[in-house]
């Protein structure tokens, strides 16, 4: 088992080389969750993630003949950033096999970062097998990405840097994959303070420890926001760990992991992925459970697609009904678009996308229909809209799925 004094040790080693990141308290996300909210904003180490402290302890660990032969790791994304950065700091040659689904972001920013990239199979433990294969023929070492004692122990100092920043927080919410992160966090939080409570989150699409741990089969499988914990074999050594210290494990699915990405982007102003807004999903997603008690969120990573993050974002906005889908029967008359933009400005909406379509619906030959995206400031400006339009006497509904006020002529 790995103890308090091999993640102190770890927390010296690396100290130079990691960032030790700010634990930030959010007022908004407070009154939001009901809990007094503490961030551990992991996403501003230099690789964008967590995965900085393990591996550099792992790799400070290398003999001299293990430094010459280089180290090779299977990865989605992070680790493998954070072992291809530190290996070109410290001179050691690495090899990262990467799924071949794995985010573009990833990929290249590895392959930056001095790596050598091999794309494998469609998930981690495909990558697992042909990372064996090379380090049988290279002889290079592991750098595992959760199920190693040194990467653990890394991952563990973040523990003691929240501790020291907020001695009195309840109970720390943590992103489970294979569990290097929370097995580390727990054993350091657990020695330091006895009495807090270590609770892990999984995508619910990928509950691998959390069916572990109830002696049920792991299934696995589909695509999820959070591709950083989409893991389907728990560790051999974070297994045990986690079932010794951690609470429990709770289940976030995809909407809840959305909203929590954009929650941490409009209000914090910073950029979490699916996992490292896991912790936040799970608060959003269980209110009562945490409501009043004081919490460390650590939010893993930042290092989300730019275009999925985009589409995240604008998710949001249309389940918050601040972003509307309006189908419009327009006469086809001059001048009648200008009056139905006219309508819509008065009401306070702001056109983002016009569309026409004249032949593909069941309408009169002299009838268009206009499909119409409008920002609004609120859940009831679309339908305030609507009702303008149909007392102007054009017909026109809400398409957005969640909106039961549908008006029409």
């Amino acid at each position: 088992m790995i103890t308090i004094d091999d993640i102190r040790r770890a927390h010296a080693a690396i100290a130079s080389g990691i960032s030790r990141t700010p634990l930030v308290r959010s007022q908004t996300l407070g009154e939001i969750t009901g809990a007094e909210i503490w961030l551990k904003l992991e996403n501003l180490q230099y690789t964008g993630a967590f995965k900085d402290r393990g591996a550099l302890n792992k790799l400070l660990a290398l003999g001299d003949s293990e430094r010459r032969a280089g180290v090779i790791a299977m990865s989605a994304g992070n680790h493998a950033q954070a072992v291809a950065y530190h290996a070109r700091r410290l001179g050691i040659a690495a090899t990262i096999v990467m799924p071949r689904n794995a985010p573009y972001i990833k990929v290249t920013n590895t392959e930056q970062l001095g790596a050598a990239i091999v794309l494998a199979g469609d998930n981690l433990a495909e990558c697992a097998k042909e990372a064996e294969r090379i380090r049988a023929e290279t002889g290079a070492t592991l750098v595992h990405p959760y199920d190693d004692a040194a990467v653990i122990a890394g991952q563990g100092t973040i523990a003691i840097e929240m501790l020291e920043d907020q001695p009195n927080l309840d109970a720390l919410i943590v992103p489970v994959g294979g569990g290097g992160l929370i097995a580390g966090i727990a054993t350091a939080a657990k020695a330091i303070k006895p009495s807090i409570e270590v609770i892990g989150v999984e995508a619910a699409l990928y509950p691998s420890v959390h069916n572990a741990l109830d002696g049920k089969p792991v299934e696995a499988h589909g695509p999820t926001i959070a591709d950083g914990i989409a893991v389907k074999d728990p560790g051999a050594l974070t297994l045990p760990i986690i079932r010794k210290l951690v609470s429990t494990v709770l289940l976030v699915d995809e909407p809840t992991l959305e909203r929590a990405v954009a929650l941490i982007v409009e209000i914090e102003k910073q950029v979490a992925e699916g996992a490292g807004a896991a912790a936040l999903a799970a608060v959003l997603a269980n209110r009562a459970r945490f409501e009043g008690r004081k919490l460390g969120l650590v939010i893993s990573g930042g290092n989300i697609d730019a275009r999925l993050l985009a589409s995240v974002l604008m998710r949001a906005l249309v389940r918050g009904d601040r972003l509307v889908h309006l189908r419009i029967d327009a006469s086809d008359d001059p001048g009648s678009l200008a009056r139905i933009t006219q309508i819509i400005a008065e009401q306070g909406g702001n056109i983002v996308e016009v569309n026409h379509e004249r032949w593909f619906h069941d309408r009169p030959a002299r009838v268009a229909v206009i499909d119409v995206l409008v920002e609004v400031r609120n859940g009831g400006g679309g339908a305030l809209i609507v009702g303008a339009l149909v007392r102007a006497g054009i017909p026109a509904r809400l398409l957005n799925a969640k909106d039961t006020s549908r008006a029409s002529m």
